[in-house]
């Protein structure tokens, strides 16, 4: 079971300190790593020639992520394992799923299935869906590639329609109406700090976004806070979502693309000709609509 948003820590990292974040030249207070020694011997994974020989490519999926990747009657599903295959096609392999669990943070993650590989069993993937973009994270790891933008996604509000009689709630609404969020998330983060403790019982807490949201049709909430996508592919009869301006929050949207391991260059040019063609031709936002979703294209 997932029990964060894989972005979750880098949106409250940049959060740290209050949740506007100030201006500051990229990554000035940042020393760069020791070079690692012989590193011939440390690099892991496959390059694209490797992978164009051996006939398939293996994407790191996060698991239980509906819309984006999730297993349904044993089969891979989601936007994310839709647009890995569409650049498997594009290099000409088949694409394999490593369905992996989310760890305490992103740079985890990318350690884990990417540059170095999980410290008890399995081994890095040739790539890595769903992973955040942001220039200031981004040359604080060194080891990996953060390319192939594909979607911009961002914190909505999904509501009570009938509820709320054509208004469409914002934040502040939750000081006295119940809300969902789940727990641990950047909306958690969000509405805790801006609401303040004297509305914290109106936080209900879930373990899961789609709980949450189902939380708004048994009356148990009026509304549920989390990333868009999610929203609207578990609303049901009766539930709206909507993108309304967040007071003090500097992280409410985000680009979303993949990470590739650092030695491998031409894989990773390879991943984003074959997302950009698939912008430029409208197939990644054919996927989105498939999943019921709204598509918002990147700033690349």
């Amino acid at each position: 079971m997932m029990k964060r948003l894989p972005l979750c820590l880098v949106l409250t990292t940049l959060a740290a300190g209050g949740l506007a974040t100030s201006a500051s030249a990229r990554c000035e207070d940042y020393v760069p790593q020791a070079k690692p020694q012989n590193v011939s011997r440390d690099i892991v994974g496959q390059d694209l020639d490797t992978i164009i020989e051996r006939g398939f490519i293996e994407f790191a999926v996060f698991e239980d992520f509906a819309p984006y990747s999730f297993e349904e009657a044993g089969q891979p599903r989601g936007v994310d394992i839709e647009i890995a295959k569409l650049i498997a096609e594009s290099i000409g392999v088949a694409p394999k799923f490593k369905f992996v669990q989310a760890d305490e943070n992103l740079e985890a993650d990318l350690r884990n299935w990417i540059w170095k590989g999980p410290v008890v069993g399995g081994a890095v993937a040739n790539v890595m869906m769903h992973v955040p973009y942001n220039s200031d994270f981004a040359c604080r790891v060194e080891q990996v590639v953060f390319t192939g933008q594909y979607y911009k996604e961002g914190i909505a509000i999904a509501y009570d329609a009938a509820f709320y009689e054509g208004d469409k709630p914002t934040p502040p609404f939750f000081r006295f109406d119940p809300v969902a969020v789940q727990n641990d998330t950047i909306a958690d983060f969000y509405l805790t700090n801006l609401l303040g403790a004297g509305a914290s019982a109106n936080v209900h807490r879930f373990p899961e976004i789609g709980k949450a949201v189902a939380a708004i049709g048994t009356g148990e909430v009026r509304g549920a806070m989390g990333p868009k996508a999610q929203l609207e592919y578990f609303a049901g009869d009766g539930v709206e979502v909507h993108q309304p301006p967040l007071v003090n929050f500097g992280v409410g949207q985000w680009t979303v693309g993949v990470a590739v391991h650092f030695s491998y260059r031409p894989l990773g040019y390879a991943v984003d000709d074959a997302i950009y063609a698939a912008l430029q031709d409208g197939r990644i936002e054919q996927i989105f609509a498939d999943y019921g979703l709204t598509f918002t294209a990147p700033e690349r």
